[in-house]
C-alpha cells in the first residue's frame, strides 16, 4: 500500500472538464469575519494540473492593469461552481507567457467545437437546417466592450 492510494481525493463531479486557454467563471465561498459569501472570478485558465491530491487549476484576470492569479484545488469544498464561458485555441499546456503580454496581445482565438457539436446533435436527431452563427456586428460589439473593460 502506497501513500498515493491512501490520500487520493476525488474531483468534484459538478466541475466541467477545463483546459488551459479556457475562459471560466469560478464561484467560490469567501469567509469574512463571522459571515460567508460567494464571490465570482472570471478569467483565463493559465494551467490545469492533475495529481494524487485531486489536482488544481490557476485562473488569471487582469483588472485595472494589474494581473491577479488564483489557484483553486479541484476537490476544494470552497468551490461552488465552475462555468466555462469559451474555449481558447492554444498549443501549450502552461500559458505562463500570457503574463508578459498586454491585454490585446493576450487574446486567444476561440475553438469552434460548439458548432461541430450542434451539427452532430442536429444530424443525429434527423433535423435538417442551417446552424446559426453569431452576426458579425454582434461579435464586433462584444470585442469593443472587452477592449473598453481591459483599458
Amino acid at each position: 500500500m502506497d501513500a498515493k492510494s491512501t490520500t487520493k481525493t476525488k474531483r468534484k463531479s459538478k466541475i466541467p472538464q477545463i483546459s488551459p486557454g479556457d475562459t471560466v467563471k469560478v464561484s467560490f465561498k469567501v469567509k469574512e469575519a463571522n459571515r460567508e459569501r460567494v464571490q465570482t472570478l472570471s478569467g483565463l485558465v493559465v494551467r490545469a494540473r492533475k495529481g494524487a491530491s485531486g489536482g488544481n487549476f490557476t485562473v488569471r484576470r487582469v483588472t485595472s492593469g494589474i494581473g491577479v492569479e488564483h489557484t483553486f484545488p479541484f476537490a476544494s469544498p470552497a468551490l461552488e461552481k465552475v462555468e466555462v464561458v469559451r474555449h481558447g485555441k492554444v498549443r501549450r499546456a502552461k500559458l505562463y507567457y500570457i503574463r508578459r503580454l498586454s491585454a490585446r496581445e493576450a487574446r486567444l482565438k476561440e475553438r469552434r467545437e460548439e458548432m461541430a457539436e450542434k451539427a452532430l446533435a442536429l444530424e443525429t436527431a434527423g433535423v435538417e437546417g442551417e446552424i446559426e452563427e453569431p452576426a458579425a456586428e454582434q461579435v464586433a460589439e462584444e470585442e469593443v466592450e472587452e477592449v473598453k473593460k481591459a483599458e
